[in-house]
């Protein structure tokens, strides 16, 4: 993700701005077949590298005859944990792969740059005037479909162990819902990197100019530009420039110049800015949130808020660029307009809080292991007199559920005694941990796995899926807004330029930053760490559900509330502006006015 983008960044600023005087669609196409080079290049890995090993704590082959080498409880536990053959959590390689995902991410950011800035600037430049929204709308609307079908084709290929094809099906013992699963990530790299070399063909044998010449244009969509005439003939004249390297560069200079101190332009791109940051940072993070907190696999997560959210955010970008087309809304209107979308949203979002789910109950981490009673913290939870003699490894994850509705971190920790061999679903019997009130003397049985979510659970996940549907379709309403604020808000030739250094500032400031600091305080969140093979800190197995929620919430909401706020400041400086412009307009024909008339009457004597 950070090669992506960086590699965005390398060209972005310098392809809007330098790219628009060039071919626009042939520049598209061959960021489009540059895009899907990379697309294969960051797949490649997967072929050059060994079978994918989900722990480094047992060696279990459900193929074999032998019953199961997952540790139980007995005296000469250390023993068997010495036996098993240590296993690399991951996937082997011996050679530096990671080149090709780099290689791959920089090609796939720098292919990507054109088709946005580009793309957007060419489609206004050749609209009839007024029909740019809904160009632009419809536009956004038929985009949809790829995230749709990125989507769907994620959620089959995360259902699919990553190693298909080469690993026997009855060997894996983890299930989709397990958080060591990983699925056939290089699947979608594959097909999407084909579809984009593809896609890029019919871009080179569009015209530089469509029928409507840009010249023709009509300067009334920009009118709000306060400059003068000596200084439009002198951006006019600049932009003609030769191909002399150096007068290019200052033109560059002056340019990006012109649009940095531009008061509205500066205001809304750091609204911008705050607002890409926290759909980066709940776009980042909702899949495993969706995991975390509602136990829903992520290919469930992929099909559901693909298939669902999706059409909807669509619907909403062609509804929002219908309903500027057809009130004609002025850009002091539509900065309203946004701020009620905006008000919308912050307010439906504020009912996901009402739908964060209880902590699981995991022995050692929230309760005791005898699961009488709740912890105060997840560290150092001592062991309890059902499993203190069992000789268990604590940082060992292998989660079982018990039928007293308990997660135990081991099939040890709860006190098994015996398994049911190499038969599938793996059950563990006698287990002293796992007690119900009454009925002591009775085997208890734990399954390989952790406990399900209860029903409430689960209901506050069907309405949270309906909470996002609404709260993308209000949301989606504004994107076009968006945009069109981006071109009026700058002169007619700079219009790719200052979408170009929009897209750089949200992309650095935004899609760098935003998923760290965003992981960095989830991760607090977290109660139980896997150790890899080197005895550092590996992933996350499980969350505190309220902690995480509370943080991956709060942090969307914090930059809504604040782009509320600078909405509030761009609306009062594009009235103040205006109303400066009409002072000075109606002075002019006042004096105009007066001109006229002494004329007149010089005349008349």
């Amino acid at each position: 993700m950070l090669q992506w983008i960086q590699g965005n960044l390398l060209v972005i600023v310098f392809v809007s701005y330098f790219g628009s005087k060039l071919h626009r669609p042939k520049i598209i196409g061959i960021g489009c077949f540059i895009m899907g080079t990379g697309s294969i290049l960051t797949a490649l890995p997967h072929f050059f590298m060994k079978s994918y090993k989900f722990s480094e704590e047992t060696n279990m082959n459900l193929s074999s005859n032998s019953t199961s080498s997952l540790s139980t409880c007995q005296i000469n536990q250390h023993l068997l944990l010495n036996n098993t053959s240590s296993e690399i959590l991951g996937k082997e390689s011996e050679s530096y792969t990671w080149v090709y995902v780099l290689m791959g991410n920089m090609l796939r950011g720098i292919g990507e740059t054109p088709i946005q800035p580009l793309g957007i600037s060419y489609l206004d430049d050749f609209a009839e005037e007024g029909d740019s929204s809904l160009y632009l709308g419809s536009l956004y609307a038929i985009a949809m479909l790829g995230p749709i079908l990125g989507f769907m084709l994620s959620s089959v290929s995360a259902k699919m162990y990553v190693d298909v094809g080469y690993v026997d099906p009855n060997t894996i013992r983890i299930s989709p819902k397990d958080s060591r699963w990983v699925g056939a990530w290089w699947l979608g790299f594959l097909l999407a990197g084909l579809l984009s070399i593809i896609s890029s063909i019919p871009f080179f044998f569009l015209p530089k100019n469509l029928d409507k010449p840009e010249k023709e244009r009509k300067v009334s969509a920009s009118l709000h530009v306060l400059k003068t005439k000596e200084e439009r003939i002198q951006m006019a004249s600049s932009t003609n420039h030769g191909q002399n390297v150096t007068e290019n560069t200052t033109d560059f200079f002056q340019s990006l110049k012109s649009i940095l101190t531009n008061p509205l332009y500066v205001i809304f791109l750091v609204l911008t800015l705050l607002k890409s940051s926290a759909f980066i940072g709940a776009l980042t993070y909702i899949f495993k949130y969706v995991e975390q907190q509602y136990d829903q696999p992520a290919s469930t997560a992929n099909m559901v808020l693909g298939s669902i959210t999706i059409p909807t955010v669509a619907t909403g970008m062609f509804i929002g660029g219908y309903t500027i087309k057809k009130f004609k809304l002025t850009l002091l209107g539509n900065a309203k307009y946004l701020l009620v979308i905006n008000i919308l949203s912050f307010i439906l979002y504020l009912l996901n809080f009402a739908l964060i789910c209880e902590n699981r109950l995991v022995a050692g981490l929230t309760v005791t292991y005898d699961g009488n009673n709740p912890v105060t913290s997840h560290t150092n939870v001592p062991l309890s007199y059902c499993n203190s003699h069992c000789n268990c490894d604590e940082s060992q994850w292998e989660p079982v559920c018990g039928n007293n509705g308990i997660t135990y971190m081991s099939p040890c920790l709860a006190g098994c005694k015996s398994s049911s061999g190499n038969k599938k679903p793996l059950v563990f019997y006698n287990c002293s941990c796992v007690e119900e009130p009454g009925f002591q003397n009775i085997n208890n049985s734990v399954n390989l796995g952790t406990c399900p979510r209860d029903d409430q659970c689960t209901k506050k996940f069907y309405i949270y899926i309906l909470v996002q549907i609404l709260n993308s379709f209000i949301s989606s309403l504004g994107t076009t807004s968006t945009v069109m604020f981006v071109f009026k808000n700058v002169q007619p030739e700079l219009k790719s330029l200052a979408l170009g250094f929009q897209s750089l500032t949200v992309r650095a400031l935004g899609g760098i930053l935003a998923p760290i600091y965003f992981g960095a305080l989830i991760d607090k969140a977290c109660m139980k760490w896997s150790i890899n093979n080197s005895g550092k800190q590996g992933s996350c197995r499980i969350y505190n559900s309220k902690l995480y929620g509370n943080t991956y919430l709060g942090l969307i909401e914090s930059f809504k509330f604040l782009t509320l706020i600078l909405y509030i400041v761009f609306i009062y400086a594009m009235k103040k502006k205006y109303q400066e412009k009409d002072t000075k307009a109606s002075e002019n024909e006042r004096k105009a006015a007066n001109e006229a008339k002494l004329e007149f009457l010089n005349n008349d004597g």
